[in-house]
Formats: structure tokens, C-alpha cells, sequence
């Protein structure tokens, strides 16, 4: 039975997560470079520690969810880091969207040291981590996916096996295909009613419940409207999915059309200083909201 969890990475997503799995009753260890950033939840009680060394010792679970590939090798295979230090058995899931290739090395590496390698990437944003109500896209082994249901359930709703480890990021993958159209299909629906003079607002109300509408829409509208560009996903984090996204099809030997154009768009926006702003800043490259 799973009863005590290490999270490490406990940002915009990994917060609420941390949250409610507190809420189903998991005993959660919690690693965050900057303590201060955490101290809402270690009120709440989460147990805080300074190294992921003592953070995941004894644990039966440990959750990663982490900035970017690099730092997914750096808190498994660095020195005292989750391999070295997590207890043999461990299940071991990592909610980082990183590269499925990755994930495959973390899955055999673990299970050659005895622990039980899930990769699970999730969608949703921070409203659905904050709401519970993630989508979890699990790989690895059947029986450790069952096995963890427990921990999907306290913080997702739908969730799916997709099969061999690596398939949970494969499907993430796709999720960020048909974020980018979506979102690009947003930035590019307002950028034709403001330069027809239409009031946005009124637009926005009118197609967001028929045919165009979309997740993104919907939730990244009024941001934009608002110019509210705090970010719920990164600009810099996005880039880092299409990338990905982008090589696997190039292994694939696929052509994407969309990704390349959306991927330089996002680019360009971070050369220019807004890799730190949402993903709904997008709408900077196509116009000037304030005007």
C-alpha cells in the first residue's frame, strides 16, 4: 500500500498536486530549491526537506515534476539524488513532460535497481491540477500503473495506460500538437476581429461555445483579453515540448506542417524577452493589445 509520497518539484503544477494528494490522506514529502516558494503548503502539512537525498528515503512513492529533460537526469542519476537514495521497490513517477527516450533509459535503469518506473505525464494546466481533474497519460508497466491508481485518482480524472514506458510522453506529445494549432487558432481568430475593429469581447463570447471553440479558447481568452499574460504553462516550457515533439517526428520520419511555424513564433517571442511570460503571449506576435 502507498502511503507516504516525495514530490519534488512543487511549482505551478506540482502545488495543487501536492495539495491533493494531501487531501486523499498521502503523507507528502516535499524538495524545492527555494523554501520560501513552499512555505503555503508546508503550513498545510507537507514535511519539507533540504536534499532530495532525505525528501524520498523511506517513501513509497516518489513524484517528479520538473522543469526540462536535463533536470529529470539530474534528480535521477545525480549523486544522492532518486536512484541512489529511494527505497528498493519505490514506485517511481515521473509527471515531467520530457523526452520519451528518456523516459524508456529511466524505466529500464529503474527496473534493473529494483523500482517500479512510470512515466505519466499530465494536461490540464493549473486550473485543472488546482480543480483535481488532471489528465494523467501513463507508460510503463501494467501492474505499476494499477498499482499507483490510487495517486492518479487524487489528483486526475481522466486517466489512461497508453501502454510501454515512453508511450505516456508519445502522448503528450500529441497533446502539444493539438495545443499549439489550437492556441496559434486563438491568437489568430482575435488578430483578425481587432484588425476588422470588432470589440473583442464580444467576439470571444460569441465563438466560444460554437464549432471553434477549444480548451485554449476558453481558458486563455480572457487572459488575453484582460492582458493577462501570468503564466499557468511557459512560453520557455512549450518551446521545450514542440522541440521534442518535432524530433520524435524527424525520428519518425513524419512531416509537421503546423509545429515548425507555431515553434518559431514561440521562439521569436523568447528572444525578445517573454520565455518567462503564459503561452497565451503568443498574441504579441501577431499584435499589440494595448493599442
Amino acid at each position: 500500500m502507498i502511503q507516504t509520497i516525495a514530490f519534488i518539484g512543487v511549482g505551478i503544477m506540482g502545488k495543487p498536486m501536492v495539495r491533493n494528494l494531501m487531501k486523499a490522506g498521502f503523507s507528502l514529502h516535499i524538495f524545492a530549491r527555494h523554501k520560501e516558494k513552499v512555505e503555503d503548503v508546508i503550513a498545510e502539512g507537507a514535511a519539507f526537506y533540504h536534499s532530495i537525498k532525505e525528501c524520498v528515503q523511506g517513501c513509497d512513492a516518489v513524484i517528479t515534476m520538473v522543469g526540462f529533460p536535463k533536470d529529470v537526469e539530474e534528480v535521477y542519476y545525480g549523486k544522492d539524488n532518486i536512484f541512489d537514495s529511494a527505497k528498493k521497490g519505490a514506485y517511481l513517477i515521473d509527471c515531467t513532460t520530457s523526452s520519451p527516450s528518456l523516459a524508456v533509459r529511466l524505466h529500464e535503469d529503474g527496473s534493473e535497481k529494483g523500482f517500479h518506473v512510470l512515466d505519466v505525464p499530465v494536461t490540464g494546466g493549473e486550473s485543472g491540477a488546482i480543480k483535481g481533474i488532471l489528465s494523467m497519460l501513463v507508460g510503463g508497466d501494467k501492474e505499476d500503473y494499477e498499482a499507483c491508481m490510487p495517486i492518479f485518482q487524487a489528483v486526475g480524472t481522466n486517466i489512461n495506460y497508453q501502454g510501454q514506458a515512453g508511450n505516456g510522453q508519445h502522448a503528450k506529445m500529441a497533446n502539444q500538437i493539438l495545443v499549439a494549432g489550437a492556441l496559434s487558432g486563438v491568437c489568430e481568430a482575435l488578430a483578425y476581429g481587432k484588425a476588422r475593429g470588432m470589440d473583442l469581447q464580444v467576439l470571444f463570447d460569441s465563438l466560444s461555445t460554437g464549432a471553434g471553440g477549444s480548451a485554449q479558447l476558453s481558458a486563455l481568452g480572457p487572459k488575453i483579453l484582460a492582458g493577462n499574460y501570468q503564466p499557468g504553462f511557459f512560453i520557455k516550457h512549450i518551446i521545450k515540448d514542440l522541440k521534442l515533439a518535432s524530433q520524435e517526428a524527424d525520428t519518425l520520419g513524419l512531416k509537421l506542417d503546423m509545429v515548425p511555424e507555431v515553434l518559431a513564433d514561440f521562439e521569436d517571442l523568447a528572444a525578445k524577452g517573454h520565455g518567462n511570460e503564459g503561452s497565451q503571449a503568443l498574441i504579441k506576435h501577431y499584435i499589440d493589445m494595448e493599442k
